[in-house]
């Protein structure tokens, strides 16, 4: 992770428009609250308004939700909301429901010890303060929204680098995704065939997260022979290939050999020669399978405990390596300290090459990818619009279905929840 720049906030309008940068879309329907830790931003949380008439119990339970979200951030002290909404422009105290749960979540989060510091409601026209009623000095119906995107800040932001897209599944989609290559396919199947034998197979197994680590390696990553995508896409048909390259991305290839160890899914008896395009000439790769590794100690449940290192194992005077994170640990966020975010989004760029290469199960498996790279990142939007695109790909598809009920409970990625480990868009802070 890169050292982070110093952005500076000035006005309201700042902060407005430091939100949709935060979240990747202008929000609609939409609660937004930041924490302050001082004077400096803290955690960002996106969450649909209550949608009709909404009880005082209602009510007092989203408040609750939204403190205990917020409690994740354990340096907040104070808190900013924007009610995103196009409802009640009209009125000078502004949306009727808007105001109602505005005291439920001043109460839940003063409780919380992060008072709301100030609030404000946007349009996709106009803006105000959500406790300035005086019509002489915030007249109806606000300040242009044009104020927000003219900010010194947003301009910033987009020198930087960074843009505002459309919403998470504003665009529809039918699970055909791109059109299907053809070339792709047919590589697809004929390495399919060739891999079903070697599912159990240890040097096979190196030679897959070889051959991810090629891609993954590969810059630019604009196009993917058909020989490697078709590989690639095959490989995503075995569920444990496909959990061990989404676990040597976020936390090393130590790791995912260990918990593949540690699941026993390799056969002890000698088996077909491993089978892969060519790795020749390609820089960081060999030409074949790398040599086995030792297993390492498995742990009383696999996946959830990690792999250690014997004590007696160490030198004197050296202290042991950190323990090798389960699977379980990974796919939840909770280890290690830090993953490996660059390698995630050289994983998500790959993934969106082999959705283009046709249909089925490996298009469903690099859509899931994605959507649980979303999710570590604290974008559950995106992470359910991508799942959501996995499950029209292949109705049904289980680790995608797994991850969507993880997404709708608003179950937040260890790493998002902790600000030394969380996903920064462009490594910024701003104050």
């Amino acid at each position: 992770m890169k050292a982070s720049a110093h952005l500076t906030i000035n006005g309201p309008e700042d902060i407005l428009g430091y939100i949709p940068h935060t979240l990747g879309y202008w929000p609609s329907r939409s609660l937004v609250a930041m924490t302050m830790q001082g004077k400096r931003l803290g955690a960002t949380l996106r969450v649909d308004l209550p949608e009709g008439p909404a009880t005082r119990r209602r009510r007092e339970e989203f408040a609750r939700t939204v403190a205990d979200y917020l409690l994740a951030d354990t340096d907040a002290n104070g808190t900013l909301l924007m009610f995103f909404t196009n409802d009640g422009w009209s009125e000078p105290a502004g949306p009727h429901i808007s105001r109602d749960l505005l005291a439920d979540l001043e109460s839940a989060l003063g409780l919380a010890g992060m008072p709301v510091r100030d609030a404000w409601y946007v349009g996709d026209e106009y803006w105000r303060n959500v406790y300035c009623t005086d019509t002489g000095c915030c007249p109806l119906p606000g300040r242009s929204v044009a104020e927000i995107r003219d900010s010194r800040l947003n301009a910033e932001m987009v020198y930087l680098g960074s843009s505002v897209g459309e919403p998470p599944g504003a665009l529809s989609f039918d699970g055909r995704g791109p059109e299907e290559k053809p070339e792709v396919v047919a590589a697809e199947r004929r390495w399919a065939d060739q891999l079903h034998a070697r599912r159990a197979s240890r040097p096979q197994f190196d030679r897959v997260l070889d051959t991810w680590e090629l891609a993954m390696n590969a810059e630019p990553r604009r196009e993917l022979p058909h020989e490697l995508a078709g590989f690639l896409r095959a490989t995503l048909g075995v569920p444990s290939w496909r959990d061990a390259v989404l676990v040597m991305a976020a936390a090393g290839r130590p790791a995912a050999v260990a918990g593949a160890e540690q699941f026993g899914i390799f056969s002890p008896r000698p088996g077909l020669q491993a089978t892969g395009p060519s790795l020749e000439g390609r820089p960081g790769t060999s030409a074949g399978p790398a040599p086995a590794e030792p297993a390492s100690s498995a742990s009383a449940v696999p996946g959830t405990d990690g792999a250690t290192v014997p004590a007696d194992a160490v030198p004197s005077g050296e202290s042991a390596p950190a323990p090798i994170p389960g699977y379980g640990e990974v796919l939840l966020g909770l280890r290690p300290e830090l993953p490996d975010w660059n390698r995630m989004k050289s994983l998500e760029e790959v993934m969106l090459l082999l959705v283009s290469g046709g249909p089925g199960e490996a298009q469903a498996a690099a859509w899931t990818a994605k959507g649980w790279i979303e999710w570590c990142r604290g974008r559950g939007s995106f992470a359910h619009a991508s799942l959501d695109r996995a499950l029209a790909a292949t109705p049904g598809y289980r680790l995608a279905e797994l991850l969507s009920e993880v997404v709708r409970r608003g179950t937040i990625c260890g790493w998002a929840a902790r600000r030394e480990a969380a996903w920064q868009k462009f490594g910024t802070d701003a104050a």
